[in-house]
C-alpha cells in the first residue's frame, strides 16, 4: 500500500482508495473482506493500516475470491454489525450470485459493497459498468467524483443501508481510485449496537417462497430511496447554474463531473449549466427532468454505459451514448470530453491524441509507447518457454493475471476469465476426444488464481477424467494487483494476525491428481522434461496432471544468483528466436546489424536466456556476478 504521504492538521493527502478505506474504518465497520483487483487493490491494505492506527477491533481479511469476500461480509451484517466487501468490476461477476440474493434480504447491519470500475479499460478484460449491476440487483449506488467525496459517501452509504435494510454500492472509477487529494480525517466511531444473530429463518433463509415477499418489498425500497435522493442528498446531487444564458445543459456523474468542470473553467465558458448526480441509481428522475426542461439541449456524460440515460422516461433530444454523440466505449478522458464539447459548442479546439501540446509533452518526457510485457527476470517467462519447447503443438488456455502476457511468447491461445484456463482445458480435451483426435493441452494459471476459481475446475477434471496438463505458475504472491497475499502465501493484513499457508501440492493431490511435480521455474531443461512427462501421464491415464513452476515474483526482490550474460555476435544469425519466443525487455534486436544484444538497462542477470538461443549465441560472462 502507498503510505500516507503527509498529514497537516486534520487533513492528509490520500490516494482515492485510501480515502475510501479511511471512511470504512471511521464509520465503525466491523468486518471488511476483499479480493484484490486493479483499481480496487489498495483499499483493503489501507483499511488494515487505518484500523491498526485507530485501534479498531475490526476484522480485515482477503477472501479467496470475490464471492467468498461478499458472503463473509453479508453474514456479518446479519448480526447487526457494519460490514464491507471490496472488489473490482469483473469481480462482481464472481460475487453476482450472493449479491443478487442478499439484495432481497432485510439486512440488520449496514453493508457496503465497494466496486471499483475500470473504464478504458487499463487492467481488465471488460469495461463493464457496475451501476448496471446496481440496477440489476435493485440496490442504491453512490458514484463519487473525487477522493474526498468517496470518503464522505461511505458514511452516507452505511446510514442508508441501515435505514432501508439494503446493501448499498459505492462505485468509484479508476480516476477516483488513483487520484490524490487532501482529505479530512475523523475519529473512529464506535460500532453501532450489539453483535447478535437472531434466528429468523424467514429473514435469513433464501427460499423461493420468500421471493413473493422480498421482491415487492425491494421494489418499494427502491422508490423510497429514489424519493430520498430527490430531496435529501443535495451535497451529491446539485446544479451548477450558468452565469450567462445557458446554451447547453450537462448532466454528469462520477469523475466526468470533475473533468467537465475543469474544462469549462479553463475555457471560461459561463453559458453552460451542469447538473451533478452522485446517486445514479435509483436516478432522481424529477430533478433530472426539471433540469432538462430548462435547457436548450442536454448532454449526458457518464462512464461507462448510459445508466442515467436509460432511466429517463423520455430521451427525446438527449445527447449522449444512445445517439452516438458520446463514444459507446472507452474512458471519457479529458481530451475526449473536450472533443465532444467543442463539437457541440461549435468551437475550434485542438484536442485528443493529435493535440500539439500532448505530442510536445511526450517528446519532452521522452515517452516511447511500448506494449505490455513480463518484467525482466519474471519466472513466468521461463515457464512459458519450457512449455512451448516441450509441446509446441499444444493448445494453451491461460488465465487472468500477469501470465496473460505469455501471449507475447505465443504461449497463450485463449483467455476468458479467472479460473477458465482449467475448465477450458477440459473443454479442449472433450472436443478433441469427441472428434477422435489427440492434441496436447497445457493450461496455465497463477497461484492466487488457482485458489480463486481454478480449484472447482480441477476437481471437475479429475472426476470426469479430462486429460490435460495444468501448469500452476507459483510466484508466491498475487503479482498483477500489487503483491497481495493468498492462501499459498499464508500472510494476513492486520498486525498480530497469523495466517496458515495452504500447500498447493497437497491440495492437488487431495483433489485426486496422481501426477504432481514441482519445478524451479528458471530451470528450463527440467521444465521441458516435466511437461513432456506430465502430458504422457495425462494421456495414458486419461486424467489431468499438474506441474507447479515455482520461483518468487521479481517484485518481491528475491535473493538470487546474478548471472551476467552477453550475446556473441559471431554466433548470432539474426533469427529473432530469442525475441519472438522469450520476449525479455533485456534482449533487443539491432535491425541494422541484424543481431540480438543485451540491453543493460533492463537486464536483471537472471541468466535464463542462456538456455534460450538454439545456436548458443547467448552465454554467461565467466568470472562475473559470482
Amino acid at each position: 500500500m502507498t503510505e500516507v504521504s503527509r498529514t497537516v492538521s486534520t487533513k492528509a493527502i490520500l490516494l482515492g482508495n485510501e480515502a475510501i478505506a479511511r471512511g470504512i474504518v471511521e464509520a465503525g465497520c466491523l468486518v471488511a473482506s476483499a479480493y484484490p483487483g486493479t483499481p480496487s487493490s489498495e483499499i483493503l491494505p489501507a483499511v488494515a493500516k487505518f484500523a491498526d492506527e485507530l485501534g479498531s477491533p475490526m476484522a480485515v481479511e482477503w477472501g479467496v475470491n470475490e464471492k467468498v469476500a461478499f458472503e463473509v461480509a453479508a453474514a456479518a451484517s446479519f448480526t447487526g454489525a457494519r460490514s464491507c466487501a471490496v472488489m473490482k468490476q469483473v469481480g462482481l461477476n464472481v460475487a453476482a450470485d450472493p449479491f443478487m440474493s442478499a439484495a432481497h434480504f432485510q439486512l440488520k447491519g449496514g453493508m457496503l459493497l465497494v466496486v471499483a470500475d475500470d473504464p478504458g479499460p487499463h487492467s481488465s478484460q471488460t469495461e463493464q459498468d457496475s451501476r448496471y449491476f446496481a440496477m440489476f440487483a435493485k440496490v442504491p449506488c453512490f458514484d463519487p467524483c473525487s477522493a474526498a467525496e468517496a470518503r464522505e459517501m461511505v458514511f452516507d452509504a452505511f446510514d442508508l443501508s441501515e435505514r432501508f435494510g439494503i446493501i448499498t454500492m459505492l462505485r468509484p472509477s479508476v480516476r477516483v481510485d488513483h487520484c490524490r487529494q487532501d482529505v479530512e480525517l475523523g475519529e473512529l466511531r464506535p460500532p453501532k449496537g450489539q453483535v447478535k444473530f437472531d434466528k429468523e429463518p424467514s429473514r435469513w433463509v433464501c427460499l423461493p417462497a420468500s421471493v413473493k415477499v422480498n421482491h415487492p418489498r425491494l421494489n418499494a425500497k427502491v422508490e423510497e430511496i429514489r424519493a430520498a435522493f430527490e430531496t435529501e442528498f443535495e451535497k451529491y446531487n446539485y446544479e451548477v447554474p450558468s452565469k450567462e444564458k445557458s446554451v447547453l445543459g450537462i448532466v454528469a456523474s462520477g469523475v466526468c463531473f470533475s473533468v467537465v468542470s475543469d474544462i469549462l473553467k479553463g475555457w471560461g465558458r459561463e453559458d453552460v449549466a451542469v447538473l451533478k448526480i452522485g446517486t445514479p441509481h435509483p436516478l432522481p428522475v424529477k430533478m433530472v427532468t426539471d433540469f432538462i426542461s430548462r435547457q436548450p439541449k442536454v448532454l449526458f456524460l457518464e462512464e461507462t454505459y448510459p445508466v442515467m440515460e436509460m432511466q429517463l422516461p423520455d430521451r427525446t433530444g438527449i445527447l449522449g451514448r444512445w445517439n452516438g454523440i458520446v463514444p459507446g466505449a472507452g474512458e471519457l478522458l479529458p481530451e475526449t470530453v473536450a472533443d465532444i464539447l467543442a463539437k457541440i459548442l461549435g468551437m475550434d479546439h485542438p484536442a485528443g491524441e493529435g493535440s500539439p501540446l500532448l505530442r510536445q509533452a511526450m517528446e519532452e518526457l521522452k515517452i516511447t509507447p511500448r506494449k505490455p510485457m513480463l518484467c525482466p527476470g519474471c519466472p513466468h517467462r521461463a515457464s512459458f518457454f519450457s512449455i512451448r519447447q516441450a509441446l509446441p503443438n499444444a493448445v494453451n488456455p491461460s488465465d487472468i493475471g500477469c501470465y496473460t502476457l505469455g501471449v507475447n511468447q505465443k504461449a497463450v491461445d485463449a483467455v476468458m476469465d479467472m479460473g477458465a484456463s482449467v475448465t477450458m482445458g477440459s473443454g479442449f480435451f472433450l472436443v478433441h476426444k469427441a472428434a477422435g483426435m489427440e492434441r496436447p493441452i497445457v493450461s496455465t494459471i497463477g497461484d492466487s488464481t488457482f485458489f480463486h476459481m481454478g480449484l472447482p475446475g480441477l476437481a471437475s477434471a479429475v472426476y470426469n477424467r479430462h486429460a490435460f496438463v495444468l501448469a500452476i505458475l507459483d510466484n508466491s504472491t498475487t503479482a498483477m494487483t500489487g503483491g497481495q497475499a493468498n492462501p499459498a502465501v499464508g500472510e494476513k493484513l492486520r498486525k498480530g494476525d497469523a495466517g496458515r499457508k495452504v500447500d498447493i501440492e497437497a491440495v492437488c493431490r487431495g483433489c485426486g491428481v496422481t501426477f504432481v511435480r514441482t519445478i524451479e521455474a528458471y530451470d528450463v531443461g527440467a521444465g521441458k522434461e516435466a511437461v513432456k512427462e506430465a502430458w504422457e501421464h495425462a494421456k495414458s491415464r486419461s486424467e489431468p496432471a499438474v506441474i507447479i513452476f515455482r520461483h518468487p515474483c521479481m517484485l518481491l526482490r528475491p535473493q538470487q544468483s546474478a548471472v551476467q550474460v552477453k550475446v556473441d555476435p559471431e554466433k548470432c544469425i539474426g533469427c529473432k528466436f530469442c525475441i519472438n519466443f522469450f520476449n525479455c525487455p533485456g534482449l533487443v534486436f539491432d535491425e541494422k546489424k541484424s543481431k540480438a544484444y543485451i540491453d543493460e538497462r533492463f537486464c536483471v542477470s537472471c541468466g535464463v536466456c542462456v538456455s534460450v538461443c538454439p545456436h548458443g549465441a547467448i552465454g554467461e560472462i565467466s568470472g562475473e556476478g559470482e
